[in-house]
């Protein structure tokens, strides 16, 4: 066995200790966790958005076309649209039109995507045409 000197025996000793690498490999990861758990609670929680801000339009453009005792005009289709609307979201912004083929409904929500680091914000569109029933 050969003898290392003072200097070089010590680095050894330092290189050669493993205690507290577990910390150091639990701050490295912890963050990238963090990050992967909010966006996936976040991306289920757009993909819920989206979903109530389509049924919203479609049931809204359904009661200007159909259930014309209820949505008499379109100011009352864009309420009725917004009282359909269960999404995580702020309040999104309906617009009602009724042409001479279809009664029309469309909506714009914007939803932040949180991953624990930084939020995005991602604009959600949909828009809905039902057919005019025959008087």
């Amino acid at each position: 066995m050969t003898r290392v000197s003072f200097p070089w025996r010590r680095a050894a000793v330092f290189a050669a200790a493993d205690g507290g690498s577990s910390a150091v490999e639990f701050a490295l990861v912890v963050p990238l966790a963090i990050a992967l758990l909010f966006g996936t609670i976040s991306i289920g929680n757009l993909m819920y958005a989206n979903s109530m801000l389509h049924y919203a339009t479609q049931d809204a453009a359904r009661c200007g076309a159909v259930k014309t005792n209820i949505c008499t005009n379109t100011t009352t289709t864009q309420t009725y649209a917004q009282s359909l609307y269960r999404g995580p979201t702020t309040a999104p912004a309906f617009v009602a039109t009724t042409t001479a083929t279809c009664s029309s409904v469309s909506a714009t929500a914007t939803f932040n995507v949180i991953t624990g680091l930084r939020a995005f914000p991602i604009t959600l569109n949909a828009s809905a045409c039902y057919p005019l029933q025959p008087a």
